[in-house]
């Protein structure tokens, strides 16, 4: 199931259950209206359907709380920067303020001159939860989504921390929507590219995580409590690079989706 969150014309965001061509249904490339909020409870059809072609697709989660990061979590992406894989998840925050949707711009601050793009898979989490056991990461699931770890790489270097390098406001695009069908182990072998106007500048799978999607998830509850609709971003593989104005960023994550987004100035 794709879950999406959207604005119809002249209505409020609403959630929707996304029908695509290629699931050869009665109702190709449209999207079903439901009420509430799936992350936080159960939802029912309302009957009103729309056109994807019709509505803009939002951010299809606004994190309570949180995005979590993960750093290095893929061996070639750190040699590429000269750093080592760390033996724990590095872990960082990113706020939710950050967080933009599908066809949203990414604003790259006056203040930096090396904006890059870090494509990654990223976790919805479902539940509360706290100190979670590996072999019950699945539980703590709600789906999962395609990210953009937005980063300016001279200010990572120069502040010594990550706060503001990873921080900014739109540094956080996710969408286009969120899948609940699949399973940890299938999310766990998805091929990721990203297409910088049209060039492949990352290929990689998520199974050449250091740390698989079990591992970041107990780590990271074993210190912090997680909520429902907090999302993890689990690394990104080897080809990051730089993305200037007028620039168009494409993030495919297979069985997933595919997330666009345009640079712009600031």
């Amino acid at each position: 199931m794709r879950i999406a969150r959207f604005v119809p014309t002249g209505a409020d965001p609403a959630f929707g259950i996304v029908e695509l061509a290629a699931d050869q249904g009665d109702h190709p490339d449209t999207i079903a209206v439901i009420t509430g909020d799936p992350v936080a409870g159960p939802v029912q059809y309302t009957g009103a359907r729309h056109d994807l072609a019709d509505v803009r697709l939002l951010a299809p989660v606004i994190p309570r709380s949180k995005v979590v990061g993960v750093g290095r979590n893929y061996a070639e992406h750190a040699a590429e920067l000269g750093n080592e894989t760390p033996a724990e998840p590095l872990i960082f925050l990113k706020p939710n303020t950050s967080v933009i949707g599908q066809d949203e711009a990414v604003i790259r601050p006056s203040f930096t001159e090396d904006l890059h793009y870090e494509g990654e898979l990223a976790v919805v989490i479902g539940r509360i939860c706290k100190e979670v056991p590996p072999e019950r990461a699945q539980e703590a699931i709600f789906g999962f989504t395609v990210a953009n770890d937005v980063t300016a790489r001279d200010l990572q270097s120069r502040d010594g921390q990550w706060t503001r390098a990873k921080g900014c406001d739109t540094f956080c695009p996710i969408g286009p929507w969120m899948v609940t069908h699949l399973s940890v182990s299938e999310a766990q072998n998805l091929s990721i590219t990203t297409r910088l106007d049209g060039q492949v500048v990352q290929r990689g799978n998520t199974s050449q995580m250091v740390h698989p999607i079990p591992e970041l998830i107990s780590y990271t509850s074993s210190f912090m409590t997680l909520l429902p609709g907090d999302v993890i971003l689990t690394g990104t593989p080897a080809g990051v690079g730089p993305m200037a104005p007028g620039q168009r960023v494409e993030v495919e994550i297979d069985g997933v989706g595919t997330l666009s987004n345009t640079v712009v100035a600031g």
